[in-house]
Formats: C-alpha cells, sequence, structure tokens
C-alpha cells in the first residue's frame, strides 16, 4: 500500500534523525576506542584512529565549504554569513550544521498541512547534500576504520569489547549510508515503477557482500604488513586516480575542487564500485570488478603464505571461506540486480530533479540538487537516442 504524504515526510525526518544519531555514535565508538589505546599505552593506533577521523573531516569540511560557496542563494532559502560558515566549517561542525538545517527543514515541512512545493524541494536539495556527504565519510572514515580494528584484532588474536562496538557501530555506519544514497539518488529519478523497496534491498545487499570480503583482505594484509599496507594503498589509489581523471569527470564548481572529488572517488574504488561518467557503465564494473578480485587473490596469497605470523590463524581459516562465500553471494545478487531490477526507462522531468532544459519557469525556481542529478543521471541508464541533457556550466541552486 502506497505510503500518504505525510507519513512519508514523518518517514524521512525519522531516517535524518536517525541518520545523525548513527553518525555520532560512530564518532563516539571511535573516540572511545582511541581512548582505550591511548590508556592501554597503545598509542600508535590511537593516533592511526585519530588520524583517519581527522583527514576525513577536512575533506568533508572542504565538500560541505565548497558545495555551500557555489550554491546560489534565495530570499526563501537564505544562507548564513560566510563568516559564520566558516567559522563552522574551521571547527569541523560543518556536517553537523548542514543535518541541523535538513532536520529543521524537514520539521518545517512535515508541520505544514499542506506542504509548500518548494519548502519539499529545499528539503529534498539538503537531504541530498547530507547523503552524498555521509557516502563520503563512509569510505573516507569508516571503512578504514573498520579495517583497521578488523587488522589490530587479526595481529593481537584478541578483540576487546570496545573493538566491538567499533565493529558494530561501522557496520551500521556502511548501511546505513548505502541504503541513504541509494534512496538519495532514487530521489533524484522520476516515477519508475521498476524501482521498489525489493530493488533497494538487492543493491544494498551485493553492495555489503562485495565491500565485506574486501575489506577483510586489506585487514589481513594490513596486519601481516603494516610497513607496506600505506604503499599498497598509494599505488592503487594513483591507479584509480589516472581512471578517473581519463573518464573527464565534472561534479565540482571548480577545476581546482574537482581533484579533490577525484581523491575521494579513487578513496571510494579501493573498496567498492563507484560510478562517476555516461556510458560503458558495464564494462567498466567489469574492470573494476576484476581489478578488485586480482589484487584481493594476491592478499589471500601472501596470507598463505606467512600465515604463521599471524596468532588468529585459527580465525582466519574460518573467516576466509565465509568472505569467499559472502563474495560470490553478493557477485550474484549484483548480476540479478542489473539483469531485473535496475530501473531502465528513459529519463524524464521531475519537480525538484530532471530536464532543467524543458522545465517551466515555476519549477526552475525550485532548488535543485544537480550534484545528485548528476550521479543518478550516472547510475541509471537512459536510451542511446536520447539527446544529452543541459548540464554543464548550469550552477547549481535556486535558479
Amino acid at each position: 500500500m502506497p505510503w500518504s504524504p505525510r507519513a512519508v515526510l514523518l518517514r524521512d525526518l525519522v531516517l535524518g534523525i536517525l541518520g545523525t544519531l548513527a553518525f555520532l555514535i560512530d564518532l563516539g565508538a571511535d573516540l572511545w576506542a582511541a581512548s582505550q589505546y591511548v590508556l592501554s599505552g597503545r598509542y600508535l593506533w590511537a593516533a592511526l584512529v585519530l588520524a583517519l577521523l581527522g583527514l576525513a573531516s577536512v575533506a568533508l569540511q572542504l565538500f560541505s565549504w565548497i558545495w555551500l560557496r557555489s550554491d546560489v542563494s534565495s530570499p526563501l532559502a537564505p544562507k548564513p554569513p560566510g563568516r559564520h560558515l566558516a567559522l563552522l566549517h574551521l571547527l569541523q561542525l560543518g556536517y553537523l550544521y548542514r543535518c541541523v538545517q535538513g532536520l529543521q527543514q524537514g520539521l518545517l515541512v512535515w508541520r505544514q498541512e499542506v506542504p509548500s512545493e518548494f519548502d519539499v524541494a529545499y528539503a529534498d536539495f539538503l537531504s541530498l547534500d547530507i547523503s552524498m556527504l555521509r557516502l563520503f565519510e563512509t569510505f573516507l572514515e569508516t571503512t578504514p576504520q573498520l579495517t583497521l580494528v578488523l587488522a589490530i584484532i587479526l595481529q593481537s588474536g584478541s578483540a576487546e569489547y570496545y573493538q566491538w562496538v567499533s565493529i558494530c557501530t561501522s557496520f551500521v555506519g556502511i548501511s546505513w549510508a548505502l541504503l541513504d544514497y541509494h534512496r538519495a539518488l532514487r530521489t533524484c529519478l522520476p516515477a519508475k515503477p521498476l524501482l521498489g523497496v525489493g530493488a533497494s534491498v538487492i543493491y544494498f545487499l551485493w553492495n555489503l557482500l562485495l565491500l565485506w570480503p574486501r575489506v577483510l583482505v586489506v585487514a589481513l594484509f594490513s596486519a601481516l604488513f603494516p610497513r607496506y599496507v600505506a604503499l599498497h594503498f598509494l599505488g592503487l589509489w594513483l591507479v584509480f586516480l589516472f581512471w578517473v581523471w581519463l573518464q573527464g569527470t565534472d561534479f565540482m564548481p571548480g577545476p581546482h575542487s574537482e581533484w579533490l572529488y577525484r581523491a575521494t572517488v579513487a578513496t571510494i574504488l579501493y573498496f567498492s564500485w563507484f560510478n562517476v561518467a555516461e556510458g560503458h557503465t558495464r564494462g567498466r564494473a567489469t574492470i573494476h570488478l576484476v581489478f578488485l578480485l586480482n589484487d584481493s587473490l594476491l592478499l589471500v596469497v601472501a596470507w598463505a603464505t606467512q600465515s604463521a605470523w599471524l596468532p588468529s590463524g585459527r580465525l582466519l581459516q574460518s573467516l576466509l571461506p565465509a568472505a569467499g562465500v559472502c563474495f560470490l553471494l553478493g557477485l550474484a545478487l549484483r548480476l540479478a540486480y542489473y539483469c531485473w531490477l535496475h530501473p531502465s526507462r528513459r529519463w524524464e522531468p521531475d519537480q525538484v530533479d530532471g530536464t532543467w532544459g524543458l522545465c517551466s519557469l515555476e519549477e526552475r525556481q525550485l532548488p535543485q540538487n544537480r550534484r545528485m542529478a548528476h550521479l543518478a543521471k550516472n547510475f541509471f541508464p537512459k536510451p542511446r537516442n536520447e539527446a544529452v541533457l543541459p548540464w554543464k556550466g548550469e550552477v547549481n541552486g535556486v535558479l
């Protein structure tokens, strides 16, 4: 049974609250783990946890600040003074500011008996940016933190209670980000009956099942060769960065900030697939999958030859077969998704995000988050004979 409009608004508001709480709980778990490492004299582990937190936070603030500076404001949705925004992002509070702003707008819309089109569109506009930032935070901080704590457990042969808390919060954060990102892409897409709850669940499952084995083998390599994992990451990251550059991404407002996006996408590609360009998606996804699979197999071979170094060898004997089963199941679900569940109808304009050149003047005065719409256009296919939509060079925000 379809949801009523007010129920949908309430659902989105509750999801926004839960997403913000999940982020804060995950942050608290990481800080708790770092404090426990310090108290137990494991200063290197604490420094690594804090370094990952710091680098990811700086990247998120940069993305948020650049987007806010480039977006066009409106009398109905004014932006705070630049000094206040700069101070918030300097204090690493830009993302939380966006979460609070999104919740306030969602609550405003929900309280209205007949929400205005602008308020609904502006709420979607804010939530789409939050979803994108949450996805970046997941692969810049949560996934590396999960890899780090697994490497520590594999190297030490035991797990403390706060490490299990960190693992659980990381999995919740990753799961939530994947689901929220898919929901955000769906918001940018016009009504397509082929995309439903089942498609979203399958999309989430194949992403998580393919991500888990990758995280495990990288954690395994980190536990075996802690001095070389940085070189391994840097080598693959440079390859992915070059690959993303070859695809000619045009996501950020300027050429310099575009490199920040490319560097972030290269980090995502180290763990999982992320589409950044139109055309030949299946071929690029296959190349990326084969590349990561070969790299992961090499890391498993390294464990097979050097497993005596780890005190958790028996644990690995059960984890690695389980990871192999997860990979095969995730691959099967991915094939099933793209064969039968992935929307394949043509793009049509909608109220918030769509074909801006064909929208009426009233619709063009609504907030339009073209960043996420651009990614949704890459994610959901369209017919080959469809004309290219006017995108490049247009300004994100309220026209």
